[in-house]
């Protein structure tokens, strides 16, 4: 028999390693494109599949019919509705009834019934004043033990204790006598069973129900409601076999007691299913054994379900496992959130209010993610593949072609796992458990009349991205259900979708044709934010979000990354991840004439997330000439950008009254907002690393005596002439252009990610750490691999060029004839060429990981060859200071206030 890594204790385990986060939610990682509250039977919806609570909880709790409601709707002969019954058991008072019964009725609906109705249902209106009666004090009495502390109940709660036990049992008997009505006198019996139970006594229980309940000939509802007590009382007396059996007959039996049902059976038995199915005679009973057995022990349905199948094809609860099993393979195929960026062994510098030296910040900030082997990332490959067919070529540049292969486009095998926050990864055995699932609904579908197994054997098809078959299927079905009409239509629209290669205008024009509904967004309103597709976590995942994936894979794969971009993210996001090529992707499409309506109405609607678009890019592609040292071209961009308004940013604020607010960051006049209120500390240099003190504390200004150029408070295009106007004055020579190189490299390191300004160039605000100060280990110039859906979930930015500053520095120390002042320069060199030691420390090749037994002691080796490397290689401007600036007042001071630094010279 095979083993499918599908059980809830391994989900349990990967989902508590992985996102254990108060606020993560397993079902919320997948689309609910097949819905498995199609079935039809209402009462089993409990039963589907979840992780998140013990029962499925995804529905209206009115679908399930209550059966009390329905027995009493019956008994009063179908003269009130459903509603209007539940109104008169559950909600119109005790009082109300008397007054009915006196003639004066006051409430609107027994009015409504008219005096006539008492004497018409008398005995039931009776049963219902003396049920109303004892209703608050149904409930067990509370008893203390050892544990008892755990437990917070409410000491003033009543309990059936409260009542007067001989009087109300003599009340009740002599109730039950003068009732003539075998379906009253069997209520009668009931509250007798239950006052037993609920005072704990229990042998009182089991003798009332064989007195008072069994000898009625009737098994409908009120039958077991009662047999519910009587197994309570047997379980309080250890009959826990006995027990257990009748709670089974009442989840066989009832519709909306299975939960509780199935919870006491659960408590009754610790061998509870089996067990039950030793005692099973019929078939029924039988079927609904394998039924708990195969939805206690999920690990492989299947075999609980062939048993099932020989029984009754046609079973409804055989229709609930394969919901739950087409669930869990949807869950590992289609999970909402793919790691789609290259696995970093990133070396951050943190934040550090002292002098700590650089490399202790990097050493001890350094993240590792678990390499893998490649036979694993070729079962991940698969995975993917399985569901959008292929990733963009690894080619900075390239477009791949939509009709390629998947296995040109799958070549290259360095791959990341692609775990949805479950853990779950398509592998071998999934599909396994897909290839005998479809096996089983294709052979279920020729036997059972319902429609529901070619929906389920379509859905299957579509999973193996067998489209064609799949629509075949779907084409064929004749069906009425609404339920199963509008899960074919959804499926016939991802069929459609998924299979199409190529995304290009005319099909634009099919999707707004055909499928608006699905992309077109609507607008929810706040009291209506508790329908279907929302709750305390957000949106619900949907079939629209996951066309819109599809749409978004496909444009990466064709090259129109503006176009895939846009369709996860608004325009705005580019701030936090601005690299270049994305960018110009971005710029190209909104540039682009003669949009699509698609165009225009699906995607262009999340570019208005920022004031001036011009001004936008502008000031990104200046940042980047910036990096770049070239000044000149970053002026032309920031010419086109002085009307830029400051990086768009929200604040969020709660407040008892209101709840949460969002509004746009309004900056202060003299607030850096991504263009201006730029301090001249920015060609300065460091007094001490802080990145968390005033700038005024931790640089100190150079002298710009002979720069007036040089003002205060500069925005970026004043920065941008002046760092021309240096460069124009270090082409000559003598101190002043050395200075002018000097001041030229303090500002291209300082605004690195080692600098204290590092936020200038990458369209942040402050110089807070975060993710995009990685130094991270990949090559390409985009990280991301399928779509940009967690683009802000990776953050990237191209990696500085270190040897620009030390360019500047070179040209400065040459120029230099002030020995103190090369000493400040060599310590400014050694800084950046320390940058370059990071970088290459993070591309380093490492051949272990964590689940290495040895993993210290090698992690300890390749730590001492990486500090020989760094000692070897990356040492020469410390080298040098040491070996002819050691002298200097500047060498003392910095010995003094750079703890990395000393340390070297010892």
């Amino acid at each position: 028999m095979k083993k499918y890594i599908l059980s809830l204790a391994v989900v349990s385990l990967f989902y508590t390693q992985s996102d254990a986060c108060a606020w993560s939610d397993p079902d919320y990682d997948y689309f609910n494109l097949f819905t498995q509250t199609i079935i039809k039977d209402k009462a089993y919806l409990p039963f589907l599949h979840n992780y998140s609570s013990r029962f499925y909880g995804g529905y209206n709790s009115a679908l399930i019919p209550d059966d009390n409601v329905e027995t009493w709707k019956k008994f009063f002969n179908n003269q009130l509705s459903y509603a209007e019954t539940q109104n008169l058991v559950y909600k119109v008072s005790m009082n109300d009834l008397n007054a009915l019964k006196n003639g004066n009725p006051s409430n609107p609906l027994l009015q409504k019934l008219g005096t006539g109705f008492y004497q018409k249902y008398k005995e039931g209106i009776d049963y219902l004043i003396e049920a109303k009666y004892l209703e608050p004090f149904m409930s067990i009495n509370y008893i203390e033990s050892e544990n008892s502390f755990y437990y917070d109940r409410d000491a003033s709660r009543k309990n059936a204790t409260a009542l007067d036990y001989n009087k109300t049992i003599a009340a009740l008997t002599s109730l039950y006598n003068a009732a003539r009505n075998p379906e009253i006198k069997q209520r009668y019996g009931y509250q007798l069973v239950r006052l037993n139970h609920y005072t704990r006594n229990y042998d009182s229980a089991v003798q009332a129900f064989k007195t008072y309940v069994a000898p009625i000939k009737l098994k409908g509802t009120v039958y077991f409601m009662s047999l519910d007590q009587l197994a309570g009382a047997q379980r309080g007396l250890e009959m826990n076999s006995d027990a257990n059996w009748n709670f089974f007959q009442v989840f066989m039996n009832s519709k909306d007691r299975k939960e509780s049902a199935f919870v006491s059976m659960k408590l009754s038995d610790t061998a509870s299913f089996s067990n039950i199915l030793k005692r099973a005679n019929t078939n029924d009973e039988k079927n609904m054994a394998y039924f708990l057995l195969g939805y206690e022990d999920f690990n492989n349905p299947i075999p609980m379900m062939e048993k099932m199948y020989e029984i009754d094809p046609d079973s409804e609860i055989l229709k609930v496992m394969a919901a739950r099993s087409i669930n869990e393979l949807e869950r590992s195929y289609l999970p909402t959130y793919y790691y789609t960026s290259d696995a970093q062994k990133a070396t951050t510098k943190e934040n550090s209010s002292d002098n700590t030296s650089k490399d202790t910040s990097a050493n001890q900030t350094k993240t590792e993610v678990k390499e893998e082997k490649l036979s694993f990332w070729q079962k991940i490959v698969r995975f993917f593949k399985n569901l959008f067919g292929g990733s963009k070529s690894d080619k900075t540049g390239d477009s791949a072609k939509a009709d390629q292969s998947d296995d040109e486009l799958f070549s290259n095998p360095d791959r990341i796992p692609f775990y949805n926050r479950t853990g779950y990864y398509y592998d071998e055995k999934t599909q396994d458990f897909l290839n005998d699932l479809e096996k089983f609904t294709d052979k279920t579908k020729e036997k059972s009349k319902d429609e529901y197994w070619q929906i389920a054997d379509a859905y299957l098809k579509f999973l193996k991205k067998d489209y064609k078959q799949s629509s075949e299927i779907l084409n064929d079905i004749k069906t009425t259900n609404p339920e199963y009409l509008e899960e074919i239509k959804r499926m016939k629209v991802l069929n459609d979708i998924v299979s199409q290669p190529k995304i290009d205008a005319e099909y634009e024009d099919h999707l707004m044709k055909d499928y608006a509904e699905y992309f077109v967004e609507k607008k929810v309103e706040k009291d209506t934010a508790a329908t279907d597709n929302f709750d305390y976590y957000g949106e619900v995942p949907s079939t629209a979000d996951f066309l819109k994936d599809v749409i978004a894979n496909r444009y990466f794969l064709q090259g129109e990354d503006g176009k895939s971009f846009l369709m996860n993210n608004k325009l705005s996001d580019l701030q936090y991840n601005p690299n270049s090529s994305l960018v110009k992707s971005v710029e190209e499409f909104y540039r682009k004439p003669n949009k699509t309506q698609f165009e225009q109405q699906i995607i262009a609607k999340n570019m208005d997330s920022v004031g001036n678009i011009d001004a936008f890019f502008n000031t990104i592609y200046g940042d980047q000439a910036m990096r770049l040292a070239d000044f000149e071209k970053a002026k032309s961009y920031y010419e086109k950008a002085k009307s830029f308004a400051g990086i768009p940013r929200q604040n969020y604020e709660w407040t008892e009254k209101s709840g949460q607010t969002i509004t746009p960051k309004q900056y202060a006049p003299a607030e850096y907002n991504g263009f201006k209120n730029i301090s001249n500390l920015v060609f300065g240099h460091n007094v001490w690393e802080s990145f968390g003190s005033p700038d005024t504390e931790s640089m100190k200004a150079e002298n710009y005596a002979d720069f007036p150029f040089i003002k205060t408070s500069m925005d970026k295009l004043e920065l941008a002439d002046a760092l021309i106007q240096l460069k124009k004055i270090g082409n000559g020579t003598g101190e002043k252009a050395a200075k002018a190189n000097q001041l030229i490299g303090n500002l291209l390191y300082n605004t690195s990610i080692l600098g204290y300004y590092r936020e200038l160039f990458v369209m942040d605000i402050d110089n807070s750490n975060g993710g995009k100060y990685d130094f991270w280990n990949t090559d390409r110039k985009n990280p991301y691999r399928y779509y940009y859906k967690n683009f802000l979930d990776t953050s990237y930015i191209e990696p500085d060029n270190f040897d620009l500053s030390i360019n500047y520095y070179q040209k400065a120390l040459k120029l230099s004839n002030n020995k103190e002042e090369k000493a400040r320069i060599l310590f400014q060199m050694a800084s950046a060429e320390q940058g370059k030691y990071y970088q290459y420390e993070a591309k380093a090749p490492k051949d272990f990981d964590y689940s290495d037994p040895k993993w210290s002691e090698k992690e300890d080796a390749r730590q001492k060859e990486m500090d020989n490397i760094k000692n070897q290689k990356y040492r020469t401007y410390f080298a040098q200071l040491k070996a002819q600036y050691s002298d200097t007042e500047t060498t003392k001071n910095l010995m003094g206030s750079c703890s990395y630094f000393n340390y070297f010279m010892r």
